[in-house]
């Protein structure tokens, strides 16, 4: 998850004592699944209750806002039998948040199941010195727990019991698109320009679904290892934690704290603590600008004038004829000049100062989808584009 790019905020390790109100940025709307009365299990059941049977097979091609969450309020003994008591082999992946464990259920009704059979999942557990876990916990469950899409990481369940806090999701076997782009075996097997834009565009799908709901949901922190990939490839938004609602009748803005990831929070957010729809927009421009280089938004081991991406790169990126030498140079000649100018062009847009003068996701979703329609045969990319990103690897 996010991190605060102010001071933290004091944080006790008794969950117990903290009184469970709805998470900030999303009363009225989405605050009946943990409201000012929630409890947990341990207190003879939850609001979460309400939601009955788990149907895993529920599916909304165009997104879906459910009248009640749809989720299996699991009891801490099964998520150890799930995990065999959270062993270190059954560990696969770790962050801000805590640790991820891989186990496996009945596909139907989500009770424990012996290894290799049933349905994989993915079950996050609360580090118990998560300075904003709770917090976070409760945001996740209080959208994704009625939020439906494809390109949104599906939920299953939760677990609150006395202090132990975990979230149960489908897994995804592919991982994130930051291990694609930067990891170990990136420059082994590089994702393919055609995958790359097909990441973009389940991703701009997932974004656009978020902000044209009733009540706007901004995301807050859009980033790499946040984008997760089916077997497919087909990409869905994880990570809930930092979501709020939108603002409300004419106002334009909310005001909140400054969280996220830095080198993707836009700068208006930054600077002023106001955090609109299209705030969201600039993350998804510095996420498209990582797809273009293969390059982190934000290195220390690069050039003092190197290290922010967005600062280094848009001078590039305002001359067209300068965007090729920014290109990924492990994916040279799969791309077409046309398709590589129209990107860079997007990514500008998306990055601008203003976040008047920014794109809607729908828009950026439109352009994406035209640009993924584009037949033209890539013409010969020339060395210059080689030795123009020596330098940067």
């Amino acid at each position: 998850m996010g991190n605060c790019l102010t001071s933290s905020a004091h944080h006790s390790n008794s969950l117990r004592s903290q009184a469970v109100s709805s998470t900030p940025g999303t009363s009225g709307y989405y605050s009946g699944i943990v409201g000012s009365s929630g409890t947990n299990s341990t207190a003879g059941g939850s609001q979460f209750s309400a939601a009955g049977s788990v149907d895993v097979s529920e599916s909304y091609p165009s997104g879906k806002i459910l009248d009640q969450p749809n989720l299996k309020e699991f009891s801490f003994t099964e998520l150890k039998v799930i995990t065999k008591n959270f062993r270190p082999e059954s560990l696969i992946g770790q962050g801000g948040f805590g640790k991820v464990y891989k186990g496996w259920v009945d596909d139907k009704t989500l009770a424990p199941s012996k290894s290799n059979s049933g349905m994989v999942v993915a079950i996050k557990k609360l580090n118990a010195e998560s300075v904003q876990g709770f917090q976070e916990w409760q945001a996740e469950v209080n959208f994704l727990g009625r939020l439906s899409h494809p390109n949104l990481v599906k939920l299953l369940g939760f677990c609150w019991e006395d202090e132990e806090l975990l979230l149960v999701y489908e897994f995804m076997p592919r991982g994130s698109l930051e291990n694609h782009l930067f990891g170990r075996r990136s420059s082994i097997e590089p994702l393919s320009w055609e995958r790359r834009l097909k990441i973009a565009i389940g991703a701009a799908r997932g974004l656009a679904f978020l902000h044209s709901s009733e009540k706007e949901v901004i995301y807050r922190d859009f980033k790499a290892s946040n984008i997760l990939l089916d077997l497919n490839y087909n990409s869905k938004i994880s990570d809930f934690g930092l979501a709020r609602l939108g603002p409300a009748g004419e106002d334009s803005h909310v005001t909140t704290r400054i969280m996220g990831t830095y080198g993707y929070v836009a700068p208006e957010y930054v600077s002023t603590g106001h955090l609109y729809v299209k705030s969201d927009v600039y993350g998804f421009g510095v996420v498209l600008l990582e797809i273009m280089t293969g390059l982190r938004a934000h290195d220390m081991n690069r050039t003092t004038e190197q290290r922010n991406l967005v600062d280094w790169a848009k001078p590039f990126l305002v001359k067209k004829k300068r965007i090729k030498n920014l290109m990924d140079a492990k994916i040279e000649g799969q791309y077409s000049s046309k398709a590589a100018m129209r990107v860079g062009d997007l990514t500008l847009k998306c990055l601008e100062t203003d976040p008047r003068k920014r794109p809607s996701m729908q828009e950026v979703l439109e352009e994406l989808e035209h640009i993924e329609e584009l037949k033209e045969i890539p013409k010969e990319s020339k060395t210059s584009n080689s030795q123009s990103k020596q330098q940067l690897h």
